[in-house]
């Protein structure tokens, strides 16, 4: 579709965006969310989120409204008369989700739907991109990508507020050390369903001992939800009084507002280390062979360190992240940790 069919940025004052998802790929549509704003300065932007992952979207400088959605709430909403949006874009291909964005918004822009009828109603129908043919953020930006709405800026978005980091300042203040240096985060495990991204717990402890012999005042916090709080504990265990063990005890937004009191993080593919690549601050990511660096990486991050499984691109799910070894790892993580400075 030409990108003559959007309306003119001027008349445009109210959109709509539904990015109903997991934390990485709600927070791998914040570029196109960026440019989306960029294209209608004047409009405001109102962005409806999963209920357990749409305050990713709080606070951020160009989306000045978020709330909940499901496919099985969006049933019953947006039957009142009238059309409060100009514009609707729907990320995903969820169909209850596009019919509701049909309901309320005099155009919508979707991902192409099986039903052909459903298709004549919207402004633009976005084709599927070919899996893993581009990086996560230009999946998330097919959506788009035919309307003339191109990623200027490929930076996750995420803002800490104030409030949060005094929180954050706080609970180190009572929990760590010391003189503790460098802070440094650990995100150990993926979700359940992507399991096989995970690093062996033998392989963080020895690195952490590697850490632990160069800097023996470094101090780890160990970030998680409660489905690997057994994996976490565990290692908490065996740091002793050089961790603090934060997993299951947290909300979203605690553990960003910590993780950007870090001097170093170091965490394997999933949702917390796409927060920290949106946050900027000096990180290592470990990617799994079927899901490469090249695909997954923080784009225009300033302190990334990423590495890739050797067999990177080359096997599937079924590949032991066990693989990727602690010697090949803190061949990269040394350099990097040197290059830090004490607060």
């Amino acid at each position: 579709m030409p990108a003559s069919r959007l309306p003119d940025p001027a008349a445009v004052r109210a959109i709509l965006a539904i990015q109903v998802s997991r934390i990485g790929d709600t927070l791998l549509s914040t570029p196109t969310l960026r440019a989306i704003s960029s294209h209608f300065p004047q409009a405001r932007l109102t962005v409806l989120g999963h209920p357990n992952r749409c305050e990713v979207f709080e606070h951020i400088p160009f989306i000045h409204a978020v709330g909940p959605i499901t496919k099985k709430t969006a049933l019953w909403q947006g039957w009142m008369p009238g059309k409060p949006y100009d514009l609707a874009f729907v990320f995903g291909y969820d169909e209850p989700l596009v019919r509701y964005a049909l309901r309320v918004a005099r155009g919508v822009v979707a991902m192409r739907q099986q039903d052909a009828a459903l298709n004549a109603c919207l402004l633009h129908a976005a084709s599927e991109p070919a899996p893993k043919s581009r990086h996560a953020v230009y999946m998330q930006h097919a959506l788009v990508e035919d309307l003339n709405l191109p990623i200027e800026n490929e930076r996750l978005a995420y803002t800490v507020t104030d409030a949060e980091s005094a929180w954050a300042r706080q609970t180190l203040a009572d929990k760590q050390r010391a003189g503790a240096f460098p802070l440094i985060g650990l995100q150990i495990a993926s979700f359940p369903t992507k399991g096989y991204r995970d690093w062996p717990v033998e392989n963080f402890k020895a690195l952490t001992d590697l850490i632990r012999a160069r800097y023996p005042q470094a101090h780890f916090l160990i970030f998680g939800g409660p489905l690997e709080r057994e994996r976490t504990l565990s290692l908490a265990g065996q740091l002793g009084a050089a961790a603090t063990h934060f997993a299951g005890t947290l909300s979203l937004r605690q553990t960003a507002a910590l993780m950007n009191c870090l001097d170093y993080y170091i965490g394997v593919d999933t949702g917390p280390t796409h927060i920290m690549g949106a946050l900027g601050r000096p990180m290592m990511a470990m990617y799994h062979p079927s899901s490469p660096a090249h695909m997954l990486k923080p784009l225009q991050h300033p302190a990334l360190t990423a590495v890739d499984h050797p067999l990177a691109g080359q096997v599937g799910p079924e590949a032991s992240m066990a693989g990727l070894t602690v010697e090949s790892v803190w061949a990269q993580l040394e350099p990097a940790l040197a290059n830090l400075k004490a607060a």
